[in-house]
């Protein structure tokens, strides 16, 4: 099956992945249009023929993360009653795996109600990346496949040759994954002991367990909103002998007063990729940009030609 059948549509909040990822496969973007009106209701438009055809939409739920996802629905929704032969939900962030358990009494369990519309509304698979807990694709009865950027953020780390480098977990939730940023760039691992007490995203970092004096430390986390734990954990490890303190971050939500934060804080250079583009903020010149582009293009094209992608997963 040739990339000629194929047909690559970007939702507003990822035009510009969506571009980058038609540029790796050799292809045009697909046309279509999201309208808002007035009263804040949203309208999509395909303007292609899509009957028959194998049809790939690229959108992030981040700002303004309800808007984004209803839009996505609608999207998936118009290429079904288009007939489309398949639609691929490509979702490089998906905002709501936040909300993966019911922790606390009557909550709701936000990622699996997502995952019931997404395939209520028709779509035949989800390719994601660094979903903030893998038994989210566990919710959904379709293939989901979640990408990692570890390799990517990690090759960019290696182009500073850091000295002495200790790979830092801002957690205990997320020390497993941390663990292969450290196994990858062959260093050594410690781990911040942090509490949080509400839902007002502040933390407590308590202690730093590991050996980080004289060395350069790399926190690396799946997300970060509004930088309080990368801050918090830097600090830190500046009070703990740190030499230089840099971050590796997949998905830069970063809300307002999230950029100046982290431009005024210990850590010299933040590593995100492009998963997000609708922050309400630019960036300093602190934070460097890691397209992902590739790897999803190399997914697309693996998917569908019908091979296997397990060759894009770090063993």
């Amino acid at each position: 099956m040739s990339t000629e059948e194929m047909l690559v549509f970007g939702g507003s909040a990822s035009q510009k992945l969506t571009e980058r990822i038609c540029n790796y496969l050799g292809i045009q973007k697909a046309h279509n249009e999201t309208l808002r009106f007035s009263d804040g209701n949203l309208f999509v438009r395909i303007l292609e023929n899509v009957r028959r055809r194998p049809v790939y939409l690229v959108q992030s739920t981040a700002y303004p993360p309800n808007d984004n996802f209803m839009e996505l629905l609608f999207w998936v929704d118009a290429f079904k009653r288009a007939s489309a032969e398949s639609v691929t939900v490509v979702m490089p962030y998906f905002s709501y795996a936040k909300g993966d358990k019911k922790d606390e009494p009557r909550v709701s369990i936000r990622a699996r109600v997502c995952a019931d519309a997404l395939e209520a509304a028709g779509a035949d698979r989800v390719v994601t990346m660094d979903l903030h807990a893998a038994q989210i694709q566990g919710f959904f009865r379709i293939p989901v496949d979640d990408l990692y950027a570890m390799p990517l953020l990690c090759d960019a780390v290696k182009r500073l040759a850091p000295s002495d480098l200790v790979v830092v977990s801002p957690d205990t939730g997320f020390a497993k994954k941390a663990r292969k940023y450290a196994s990858y760039l062959d260093t050594s691992f410690a781990i911040a002991d942090k509490e949080r007490t509400s839902h007002n995203e502040t933390v407590d970092v308590l202690e730093i367990i590991g050996e980080v004096k004289d060395k350069t430390a790399l926190i690396v986390d799946d997300f970060t909103i509004s930088g309080g734990t990368l801050v918090e954990v830097a600090e830190k490890l500046v009070e703990r002998g740190a030499a230089q303190v840099y971050a590796a971050v997949t998905h830069g939500v970063f809300s307002r007063g999230a950029v100046a934060k982290i431009e005024e804080s210990p850590i010299e250079r933040l590593f995100i990729t492009d998963t997000v583009e609708t922050q309400p903020e630019p960036f300093g010149p602190t934070i460097d940009v890691v397209s992902v582009a590739p790897l999803f293009g190399e997914a697309i094209r693996r998917i569908h030609r019908r091979e296997s992608i397990s060759v894009l997963f770090p063993s």
